[in-house]
């Protein structure tokens, strides 16, 4: 498929051709599904705890003899149906990441980039670089009409990177670090000619 290439000046710098079995597939929706819930569940701390019957604090001490009482017998005052007793199955810290397959993974970033093609907010631009002051690229954003907007290049530029790092809703990733999460969170996905390169090394 032929796209125009912009410049971040609003401009044009000639026409590119994408490869269809990356930009223009159908989009699967249950498999970017998948993915999105692996991304998130690797991103969880899993660091939520409460403490079971041999970590609170208190005497070892039965509570009263066995029989003769009355009573329910007892053989320990953390047990968790005193209030001051342990939690029953309560969470212990774990890590919720699971395995997802190569060939998921890799469906899931096609299907992504040919939703926003299909979309019409894929743009490919000439270059992301430049030591621009944030001041400059807010000015040039806000002539392209982005307030959302993931760019992605082969290797980030780090004045780029500093120059847009402030930005609300602007985010810059390598090529290397595109994933389905965050194509989708944005608005418009903006990859370099060099991303675009590299994309297609990636997926091949």
């Amino acid at each position: 498929m032929q796209i125009e290439i912009k410049t971040l000046d609003n401009g044009s710098a000639g026409t590119a051709e994408l490869p269809d079995e990356i930009f223009a597939t159908i989009p699967r929706a249950d498999i970017m599904a998948r993915v999105v819930h692996w991304q998130q569940s690797k991103r969880r701390a899993g660091t939520h705890k409460t403490k079971g019957m041999g970590e609170v604090r208190g005497t070892t001490k039965k509570p009263y003899k066995q029989k003769g009482t009355g009573n329910a017998r007892q053989g320990s005052l953390r047990a968790p149906q005193y209030r001051t007793g342990g939690v029953v199955h309560g969470p212990v810290v774990r890590s919720h990441s699971y395995d997802l397959p190569k060939k998921v993974r890799r469906l899931g970033l096609i299907s992504a980039l040919s939703q926003k093609a299909a979309d019409g907010k894929l743009v490919v631009l000439d270059a992301a670089a430049g030591g621009a002051k944030t001041k400059e690229l807010v000015a040039k954003l806000k002539v392209l009409g982005w307030t959302s907007a993931l760019i992605v290049d082969q290797a980030v530029d780090d004045g780029f990177f500093k120059a847009s790092r402030n930005i609300h809703g602007i985010d810059v990733l390598p090529t290397i670090g595109a994933n389905v999460y965050d194509i989708l969170r944005h608005d418009v996905l903006a990859i370099t000619t060099a991303g675009v390169a590299g994309l297609k090394e990636r997926l091949s």
